[in-house]
Parts: C-alpha cells; structure tokens; sequence
C-alpha cells in the first residue's frame, strides 16, 4: 500500500507555498504523523529552509552517494536506474528528501519520456523515468516508517511539476491575494485535469506493469489564502476586491461548479485564511525552526510572543482540517 502525497501547487510564485509547506510539515510531526518531505523544486527554497550552506556543500557535491532528489534519479537519465537516497533527519518524525538545483536538467528527460509512454512496447523506461519522483518518495517514506508525503513544487506548469503532480494524491493551492494568483487558478484547474486524464489514459495503456505507479488522483482538497500586510499603495479595498473573488473562481476553474460564498470564511473549499507574520518569518529562517516554536531567545518577546502563539494554533487547525479531508477522501475511494 502506498504513501499518500500531498502536494501544494500554484503556478504562480510568490505566494508563500514553500513557507506552508515547512510549517506543515513541522506541525504535522507535532500531531503525531511520521512526515517526508521532498523538495521538488529546482530553486530548493525548501532544503535551504532547514539546512544551512555547509550542509548543502556537502549533498550537492558529495560523489559517493545519492543525497538528494537528483542524484537518486539521475542514472535515469542514462542507462541506470533509481537510487534510494540517504534521507534527512531534521528532527523524530520529520525527514527530508533534499532538493537540487541541478533537479531542472531533468526536464528534457520527463519532456521526451511523456510521449513514449503512449508508444506499442518497451514502456518499462518512459514510465520509470515519469513516475521517478514517486518511486523515490514511497521508497524514502517506507525506509523510515512515513505515513504522510509532502511535496513542494516549482511555480510553473512543465514536465517536472507534471511528473510531481502525477505522483500526488491530493492537492493543496496556496494563493495570494492579488489579481496574478487568480489568474493563475484559472490556469490551474484546467492544467489538473488534464494531467489527470493524460496519466490514466497512460496507465491503460500499460496493463501490466512491472511495478507499481501512483493513481495520478490529484483530488483537490481546498486553498489556503495567504494575507499579505497591506500597505499605502495598496489599500484594504483593494485586497478585498481580489480575496473575494477567489471562492467564484477555485469553483468555477478547479471543482467546475458554482459557490454562493460571498467571501474565503464563508466557503467550504477555503481552508484557512493565514495572517501576515511580518517580522517571525525572518525570525524563524536565522533560528532555522517553525515561527511557532520561537522563542524570547530568539527574540519572539511582548507581541511577537503572542503572535508565535497564534501562528501555532492556526497551523494546528489547518493540518487538522487537511489530514480530516484526506481521510475523508480516502474513505471515499474504499468505498466504491
């Protein structure tokens, strides 16, 4: 049985998804859930967020063995194939599968593979290399025990993010509160299922294979708004007008149905509207730790102090609401 992976998606940067993704996964460590992370992204904004610059030294140029996302698939790109790669251990219960800048070299290879996956015979290849990053995470999070997956993914719509995106279960959108964000969920939803059909077009066309491929299910399970300070040039009217048009169009782009909700609060599919932290998320990247666990020493005192303490219970409830949809899903899927 596989490894359920969630996977937080927008074609628009900028919008705080590497941020979600680090905090959740520390908060889901909190709750009790063994998590892997794996950072997809060839920036490796999230490995630079819990490793510092002597560590990445030594994974990117170690030659020995595989040490992060790239080298465990990079024989791929060769004659040779996947490597289980030496996990890590940020902390009990929470790992990592560092990411790699040299992760976009690899597009070229996903690029040729798609189309191959269609072809009459010799498929074992093309459907290796396209379902790579889910090998490596199943591989990772049974090696250490893992019951979740997170997936971080760069903002764009190209073979890597498709290949990402093929090996999730669900999917989580982090959006700003701007006309580009919605912009970009215009996008998104059509792109979703359409890599959802294309890939189980794929595994039809494979019926036996020999060995086993993620479902591809992509299942939405709702967005996080991300509320930006509002500043001068930008006034409270104006994020208002953006932040309420959002509940229209994740329904109208990504579900394909209509909403009555006025506003995020007021709509289901919302599952959570994050403060703006301002000074903790500078805080919590020089003490390398989750902004809800800073502390007077680390110089979350007087009002950061409370902050920290909000920070912690908004994370809680949205991990909670995530893990309760999943398993709802999952529940869904059993039992037809």
């Amino acid at each position: 049985m596989s490894i359920p992976v969630l996977t937080f998606f927008n074609n628009k940067g900028g919008v705080g998804k590497t941020s979600l993704v680090y905090h959740l996964a520390w908060m889901f460590s909190e709750l009790g859930h063994t998590v892997v992370t794996v950072d997809l992204d060839a920036q490796a904004n999230l490995t630079a967020a819990y490793l510092d610059e002597d560590d990445l030294e030594r994974l990117w140029e170690n030659g020995r063995t595989p040490t992060t996302i790239y080298q465990a698939i990079e024989p791929l790109t060769r004659v040779g194939d996947i490597l289980e790669p030496n996990v890590e251990k940020v902390k009990q219960g929470l790992y990592l599968v560092p990411g790699d800048v040299a992760l976009a070299s690899f597009e070229d290879t996903l690029s040729d593979s798609w189309p191959a996956s269609m072809a009459d015979a010799n498929l074992y290849r093309p459907f290796r290399i396209l379902t790579a990053f889910w090998q490596v995470a199943q591989m990772t999070a049974k090696h250490v025990g893992g019951d979740i997956i997170l997936a971080d993914v760069g903002p764009n719509l190209g073979a890597i993010n498709r290949s990402a995106l093929i090996a999730s279960d669900y999917v989580a959108i982090p959006l700003g509160s701007d006309l580009f964000s919605l912009q970009g969920l215009k996008n998104l939803g059509p792109t979703l299922r359409s890599w959802r059909a294309l890939w189980k077009k794929r595994l039809d066309n494979w019926k036996s294979p020999d060995f086993a491929l993620p479902r591809g299910g992509m299942f939405p399970l709702g967005y996080v708004v991300q509320q930006y300070s509002v500043r001068l040039s930008r006034p409270v009217k104006a994020y208002d007008k953006w932040v309420n048009r959002m509940p229209d169009v994740y329904h109208e782009a990504v579900l394909q149905d209509s909403t009555t909700a006025a506003t995020p609060s007021q709509d289901e599919e919302c599952l959570a509207t994050l403060k703006h932290y301002r000074s903790l998320i500078p805080m919590g990247q020089e003490a390398r730790k989750p902004i809800f666990h800073l502390t007077p020493a680390d110089g979350a005192i007087g009002s950061h102090a409370q902050a920290v303490q909000e920070a912690y219970e908004d994370f809680k409830s949205l991990a909670e609401k995530l893990i309760e949809r999943m398993n709802a899903q999952n529940s869904r899927l059993q039992s037809r």
